[in-house]
């Protein structure tokens, strides 16, 4: 048995009108969506939701559409780490004040090949400027992107500074073995992987479960794999969500799920990407059609 509850959140994709302004009505319509398709919570505004090509300002109306929206904020951890210390905290205790389960924080990433010291110092100033009991911070560990890794001794020093806040961690580094080490180092807080292909792995550590872009598509899969976990049904499940994940592995992935999201939705306006993200090609129709077939059937071929 894992110490923690496995569940699912969903790193929800946000939706630009015509204008590339944040489209509320079908971010909240997305988000209710995925909600009801047995997603545990979403964790909005962070890669997937193409969250630094948003002002702090857009990102903090579109966390409050969603809770005005009837999400209720207790299923929420949004992405807040950006680049300037004051961003961040500005986003966290905005979210923090909303009622949020957590935040998803990046370290600060403009600058690479920093001491672990300067990330130490920088989680510590946005924990003590939002000064709240009731904040929750998951750490978030996406290396390949931000450059500036999460160790363990960081988050040893993290947690023994400020008991209570450091909640958990996402890993999103591809690699089992970081999740794993995690798990097992720190088996209090909770460990989320990037892919739901690694759900049975990390459910068996111990961990928390997943918060993978392609639950956008297949949400409701991920969490039937989730439900089956221990049962004869669970290695079904797994090859559905694996196959899709598989797909979309193989695409570039914000564009090709958005464009999956869309064709869920029969709706083209879900496809919009703000630049530098561009929209799919006439060569990814196929593959992107197939993972949204899959996601419907259930099954895997």
């Amino acid at each position: 048995m894992t110490r923690h509850k496995i569940e699912l959140f969903v790193p929800a994709i946000t939706p630009f009108a015509e204008d590339l302004s944040v489209d509320h009505p079908r971010l909240v319509a997305h988000a209710r969506a995925l909600l009801d398709a047995g997603a545990h919570g979403l964790a909005p505004f962070g890669t997937t939701s193409e969250a630094n090509s948003m002002s702090v300002a857009e990102r903090m109306a579109a966390l409050e559409a969603l809770v005005e929206g009837g999400i209720d904020p207790a299923r929420l951890i949004p992405g807040t780490g950006c680049a300037a210390l004051p961003d961040t905290v500005a986003l966290s205790a905005h979210a923090t004040r909303l009622g949020c389960r957590g935040v998803l924080m990046l370290p600060p990433f403009y600058y690479k090949g920093v001491p672990e010291d300067g990330v130490f110092a920088a989680y510590a100033h946005v924990i003590e400027a939002v000064g709240a009991a009731d904040l929750g911070v998951y750490l978030y560990h996406i290396p390949q992107m931000s450059g500036v890794p999460i160790s363990l001794s960081l988050i040893e020093r993290l947690m023994t500074a400020y008991p209570g806040t450091i909640r958990g961690l996402k890993d999103s580094a591809g690699a089992w073995e970081y999740a794993r080490d995690v798990i097992a180092a720190f088996p209090e807080i909770a460990t989320y992987s990037s892919s739901e292909a690694l759900i049975v792995k990390n459910a068996t550590a111990g961990g928390a479960g997943c918060i993978s872009a392609s639950s956008n598509v297949n949400a409701r899969g991920i969490r039937a794999l989730i439900d089956a976990l221990g049962t004869d049904a669970e290695a079904a499940a797994l090859e559905q969500v694996s196959a899709i994940r598989a797909i979309f592995e193989g695409l570039p992935l914000i564009p090709a799920i958005k464009a999956a999201v869309a064709l869920q939705h029969d709706d083209p306006a879900f496809a919009r990407l703000r630049p530098p993200f561009m929209a799919t090609g006439a060569e990814h129709t196929d593959a992107i059609t197939r993972a949204v077939s899959l996601a419907r059937e259930g099954v895997a071929a």
